[in-house]
């Protein structure tokens, strides 16, 4: 090859071949790194020079791809994306149903058997490819294309509703500004003769009375949809445009948030765990919570429930962990950051389990004295009429009964059940313990806005744990929404090569006015149902697909000659197994049996009942299955639909379709070979779109020069979309786009 020419020439095997009209228009030359590689140039008048080549383009000069400013400001990035609400109020519940500390065994298995290799996989595509989930899909094998479509689709339908839980916490820390906090006690209604405790609250509590009529307003089932929540729907304006004024520069914006609201919820977290270990009964909820239930780990329920956790917890499937990989350096360590990444999740769940078990400790505690004093009271009416005073235990003073310990009153149900067993039930008195208490499992939003807000009105200075708490909570949702929002805004800029800002401004429009539907009166059923069928099945889907693309289409070996070229140094070969045989049979294994218990149980929800005060399960109406069926189509649909469109040459696998990743909109450039040179050296000569022929195949591609790069050749080397002679470095090219 000549010395002028910059480029590299490199061998592919004989069955294989490449239109460099396709591999270049993908390419992104306004890169520094590729500027570098000067390419000779044929012009019109036959005069070969060195130039570099040239961008055209109704946009002007395009920019370097983003980059994060550090790989501090990357790892929180991830860290924020993958901690979210699951592990302050999913986990600790799913530890103490299954198992307790028992529970943790299941989970770390399939934590280094699915989470991290899958992990590894989604950061090394989206650091060697360099594009979103869709132009990453696209690559590795066109027929495939449409998983990243999927992705992006399932994170439109979470982000509708994630957003929403972010408003009521929005709405809580806004209350918390006040002494007493507003749901510290019943509300009072006067009349003209007499003043009374609102029915619904004294049949509930102050707390459950609070949640689903002041805040919620709810309505006793999904078909009454009852009005727009104004104080809801103002919540949720507010965290659309925090959202969007976040990620509205990429993450040159977002990644500084990124800073905040990924490391504020850890010094809440680390807060309470020394607050609530302070307060009386807490170690209490912790030795309930550690203590193992070995019997129950050999329930095949509890590992599927561990892998689902596993699962959601890092985020796979949704492209927010590739988009952000995306911005990486190409040399950059994926595996540590994936190794270390899975497990300051599984340490975040453990340290929010720790904190939830303490602070409900310490609740079931206090509840546990209010039950002795209240029952203890039932014994003084009922001494002498159904009670004898010789069963009470001569230690024991009735005549202070805010003094009886739980252990008192123990001793003195235990003798009055042994005498009166016929009349015990009679008598009306309860059993009062901590461990029945502490085993009313409460997730989800139940845990957050009833059980943990009750426990706060305990606190000393509670409107300040309180503001803390809800703090935290918005900031672990932002930190999921900033990457599930990456996960539909990368790939759709890589693809279609529309502003940011736009996009940004446009997604967020959208979503807000779709999720005013979440904010009705009926709302909070809405977001079940979303919550239960929109990402579930679709991501196990999306997630077994990306698994079978790299393993199978693209091939396992090609993809550890990638990494080692990548990384510097060859994974473990323990992970060639996982991604080829292990992982794809334990996600086959958990999508069939999630599917079977989506099909063994009918789609219902849990209404709240206003004149009873209590939540009735209610099954979803005719349309409501419709639409439950509804978001799980549409969420898998692009994968067949692009499949069909590929397979029937509907859209040609080497032309640039919608789904394929277009990258410039200036000339193309085709390939020339120099005549009489046995290395085959091209000429690059640019054209219009109209005028550009067909090339012939070539055998050979360009790479940028070894040499000439320094630390800024690596830094972003496919520009800013990119990653045409990028892959030019990798042993192989996929079969698939060749």
């Amino acid at each position: 090859m000549p010395k002028n020419s910059k480029a590299v020439k490199r061998e592919l095997d004989d069955d294989v071949t490449e239109s460099v009209k396709d591999l270049l228009s993908n390419e992104d030359a306004c890169d520094d790194s590729f500027k570098k590689s000067a390419l000779i140039v044929n012009n019109h008048e036959g005069e070969g020079k060195e130039c570099d080549v040239e961008e055209g383009g109704s946009d002007g000069e395009e920019e370097e791809r983003p980059a994060w400013n550090s790989k501090l400001q990357y790892i929180l990035a991830q860290v924020g994306f993958s901690v979210g609400l699951g592990n302050v109020w999913r986990f600790p519940y799913l530890c103490q149903k299954n198992g307790g500390g028992a529970y943790l065994v299941p989970y770390l298995i399939l934590l280094v058997l699915i989470g991290i290799p899958l992990f590894f996989l989604e950061l090394a595509v989206g650091q060697r490819i360099r594009r979103g989930s869709i132009g990453v899909w696209n690559y590795i094998s066109p027929r495939l294309g449409g998983i990243g479509f999927a992705s992006c689709v399932v994170c439109f339908f979470v982000a509708l509703y994630y957003n929403v839980i972010i408003s009521w916490s929005l709405f809580y820390f806004s209350q918390s500004f006040q002494q007493p906090l507003p749901w510290h006690e019943c509300p009072l209604v006067k009349n003209k003769t007499n003043t009374y405790v609102v029915p619904e609250c004294e049949k509930s509590s102050a707390t459950t009375y609070y949640w689903y009529r002041e805040a919620l307003n709810i309505s006793n089932s999904i078909s009454e949809g009852g009005g727009l929540n104004w104080k809801m729907t103002v919540c949720l304006l507010v965290a659309w445009s925090i959202v969007c004024l976040a990620m509205i520069k990429g993450i040159q914006s977002s990644g500084k948030v990124m800073y905040f609201s990924s490391l504020f919820p850890y010094v809440v977290l680390i807060c309470f765990l020394v607050r609530a270990l302070l307060l009386k009964g807490s170690v209490d909820g912790i030795r309930h919570m550690f203590t193992p239930k070995l019997e129950i780990m050999l329930e095949a329920k509890v590992w599927r429930e561990a892998a689902t956790q596993v699962f959601f917890a890092l985020g796979l499937g949704f492209g927010g962990v590739i988009a952000f990989s995306s911005y990486n350096k190409r040399d950059n360590n994926c595996h540590f950051d994936a190794v270390l990444v899975s497990f300051i999740n599984f340490f975040t769940s453990v340290l929010a389990t720790l904190v939830v078990f303490a602070v409900l400790g310490f609740k079931a505690n206090i509840m546990n004295s209010k039950c002795v004093a209240l029952n203890t009271q039932k014994i003084v009416t009922l001494l002498g009429n159904g009670i004898e005073q010789s069963l009470i235990p001569h230690h024991i003073n009735l005549t202070q009964v805010s003094e009886i310990s739980a252990e008192d009153y123990d001793q003195m149900i235990e003798v009055i059940k042994k005498v009166q067993e016929g009349d015990f039930a009679r008598l009306g008195l309860e059993t009062c313990s901590i461990e029945a208490e502490l085993n009313k499992s409460v997730q989800g939003t139940g845990l957050a806005f009833i059980a943990f807000t009750e426990a706060m009105t305990h606190f000393p200075a509670s409107p300040f744990w309180s503001v803390m708490f809800f703090l935290m909570l918005v900031n672990l949702g932002l930190g999921s929404m900033f990457g599930t929002i990456e996960g539909i805004l990368t790939p759709l800029i890589d693809t279609f090569k529309v502003r940011k800002e736009f996009l940004t401004v446009g997604v967020c429009v959208l979503a807000f006015s779709i999720g005013l539907l979440f904010v009705q009166r009926s709302g909070n059923y809405f977001v079940a149902m979303f919550d239960d069928y929109s990402a579930t099945l679709p991501l196990l889907i999306v997630v077994v697909l990306e698994n079978v693309a790299i393993a199978w289409f693209y091939g396992i070996d090609k993809f550890f000659e990638d990494l080692k070229d990548m990384l510097g140094f060859t994974p473990y070969r323990f992970y060639y197994y996982m991604w080829k045989y292990i992982t794809p049979i334990l996600l086959l294994v958990l999508l069939c049996s999630s599917f079977i218990q989506l099909i063994m149980t009918p789609p219902s929800y849990s209404a709240w009942i206003q004149e009873d005060a209590k939540e009735q399960t209610m099954h979803f109406p005719t349309w409501g299955i419709v639409v439950c069926i509804s978001l799980v189509v549409m969420a898998i649909m692009p994968v067949p639909v692009v499949f069909g469109l590929r397979y029937f040459n509907i859209i040609d696998e080497n032309t640039s379709g919608l789904s394929t990743v277009s990258y410039k909109k200036g000339r193309i450039i085709k390939e020339s070979a120099r005549p009489g040179e046995d290395d085959d050296a091209s000429l690059i000569q640019g054209k219009s779109p109209s005028e550009a022929p067909s090339p012939m195949p070539g055998n050979s591609i360009y790479r940028k020069q070894s040499g000439s790069g320094g630390t800024d050749a690596d830094t972003a080397p496919n520009g800013r979309y990119g990653i045409g002679y990028l892959m030019a470095d990798m042993p192989d090219m996929p079969e698939s786009d060749l």
